[in-house]
């Protein structure tokens, strides 16, 4: 076995002592599905994430991110996936990835301790570049060059064993490691259910996303009103969409964890819909949630608190057609449309006279006209 060779096999034996669930390595180039970031930008299925079409050659390629990169150490971390069939509707529904410590922190970590490691076994000077998420790095794209998955008609990439649910870390670096294969063949085949499930159409073909009527960019990364056209399908959901996921074959084997989390993690949706600013980063701060801030929350709560169509909430939404901020006041009217019944329809007509704020007038005028239908 040659040094490069056996350095590969200690640095993957140390990962899976950090915990990771695989590790490949691919080499520092880009992948065969890298020029479809342009076509993807291009159809504005970006959304508001301009990040994204900033230097998108740099995002391609390893060595315009590390000079001189050679290798990319790619880890998978798997996160349970959670029966949400008995949560009632008055509880918000949180992705499955969200549920307990921030993934940046947990992985970040993990790779910070293999990238001390690298330093400390390799025979050369090395450099190197940890990302969880966060860099200019098709994540995805090195993931599938190393051998740990293939793409799913979802665009998520599919593991033969941990399915779609995990998370992926990269550390670039410049020694040469041995690269592993790519996998071959399609996991999905004539498969078309998550294309099916999807509840927008954010899956407008075979690995084809658009995150404008994606449920997880709306609810995670979309500042601002949300479509109307996409607030029915939003359920009592708050953060993230796992449906696509869901109905992927290759997860129905994965072991299923209890939906609720201890009392303390799991407020209702009338609590988030009221939840203090301090409250927010207490609860969700080391958390993915804080992701979509404490005023997306609250606007997501709202939605799924018109969706309950219960009587019960109208209190509670009517106190935020006096809130401070316009985005839950405009969120709060249709929430009261949806539910419609003659107590909503007395709260909008009030607020209505005294609204100055133009967008959330035509809220609650879209709101009058939703609950006379």
């Amino acid at each position: 076995m040659d040094e490069s060779a056996g350095l590969s096999q200690r640095l993957k034996e140390h990962a899976r002592a950090l915990g990771f669930d695989h590790v490949g390595i691919a080499p520092a180039r880009p992948g065969p599905h890298a020029h479809h970031l342009d076509g993807w930008l291009a159809c504005g299925y970006a959304a508001r994430m301009a990040y994204l079409a900033r230097d998108p050659e740099r995002r391609k390629d390893p060595r315009f991110v590390l000079p001189g990169a050679q290798s990319v150490i790619v880890c998978a971390l798997a996160y349970a996936a959670r029966d949400s069939s008995t949560l009632p509707a008055d509880r918000p529904r949180i992705a499955d990835f969200a549920h307990g410590r921030d993934y940046h922190l947990v992985v970040g970590e993990k790779l910070r301790a293999l990238e001390a490691f690298l330093h400390a076994e390799a025979p050369e000077a090395v450099q190197s570049r940890a990302y969880v998420d966060t860099g200019p790095v098709l994540e995805r794209e090195a993931a599938f060059l190393a051998g740990i998955g293939r793409y799913g008609k979802n665009t998520t990439l599919i593991h033969p064993t941990l399915g779609s649910r995990f998370f992926i870390g990269v550390v670039i670096t410049t020694v040469l490691l041995e690269h592993d294969q790519a996998l071959a063949g399609d996991p999905c085949g004539s498969c078309t259910r998550c294309l099916k499930a999807c509840p927008t159409g954010a899956l407008r073909a075979p690995y084809e996303l658009d995150a404008r009527r994606c449920l997880s960019y709306l609810t995670i990364e979309h500042r601002g009103v949300l479509p109307q056209e996409a607030r029915p399908a939003l359920g009592n959901r708050v953060f993230g969409c796992d449906v696509c996921q869901e109905a992927c074959p290759w997860n129905a084997r994965l072991p299923q964890q209890p939906a609720s989390p201890p009392v303390d993690d799991a407020p209702s949706l009338l609590d988030l819909l009221h939840l203090p600013n301090e409250e927010f980063s207490r609860r969700f701060g080391q958390t993915p949630v804080k992701r979509a801030k404490w005023s997306g929350l609250r606007r997501n709560a709202a939605i799924a608190l018109g969706n309950t169509r219960d009587p019960a909430a109208i209190p509670a939404l009517t106190r935020a057609l006096a809130d401070s901020d316009p985005l839950l006041r405009a969120h709060a009217a249709w929430a009261l449309g949806r539910i419609g019944t003659p107590e909503a329809v007395a709260a909008l007509r009030a607020a209505l006279a005294t609204e100055t704020d133009p967008a959330v007038i035509a809220e609650i005028q879209a709101a009058q006209r939703l609950a006379a239908q």
